[in-house]
């Protein structure tokens, strides 16, 4: 192919262009000082209720009445006094700390702190775990 004739090129050129800014690029300030020094119209609009932390509808709900009404005083089931005594006792006859046991069924030793002190919300999987770590019956104890 050499020397047959003068070699020319047919491909097209590729231009390759950024892509078109956002709608947050364009509330940018610089962009926004830039169209003030070009002398476009910029129009500000400040959006109902924008940085508060009010809720949509400010009027009262059906649920409000209800709740107000209500009388029962609802709270999260906690652990029992016999479960936390049991899953204590059964930690310590194996000679574990908090750490040591929760790093074996695979959960933080706050969790473990949480249903030896009573503040947590019984999970059936972690008294699972807890039971099969242990070798104690803990359901049982509800």
């Amino acid at each position: 192919m050499a020397g047959v004739g003068p070699m020319t090129q047919d491909w097209e050129p590729v231009v390759i262009r950024k892509r078109a800014p956002n709608s947050a690029a364009k509330r940018d300030e610089k962009t926004v000082n830039a169209a003030r020094r070009s002398g476009a119209d910029i129009e500000s609009v400040r959006k109902y209720n924008a940085g508060t932390n009010k809720a949509a509808s400010s009027g009262t709900s059906l649920n409000t009445k209800r709740l107000d009404d209500d009388t029962e005083n609802l709270a999260h089931e906690r652990v029992p006094t016999e479960l936390k005594k049991a899953i204590m006792q059964a930690r310590t006859d194996k000679k574990l700390t908090q750490s040591q046991l929760a790093q074996i069924i695979n959960e933080k030793p706050q969790v473990i702190q949480e249903y030896e002190s009573g503040k947590a919300i019984p999970n059936q999987q972690i008294l699972s775990k807890l039971e099969r770590a242990l070798g104690a019956k803990l359901r049982g104890k509800k």
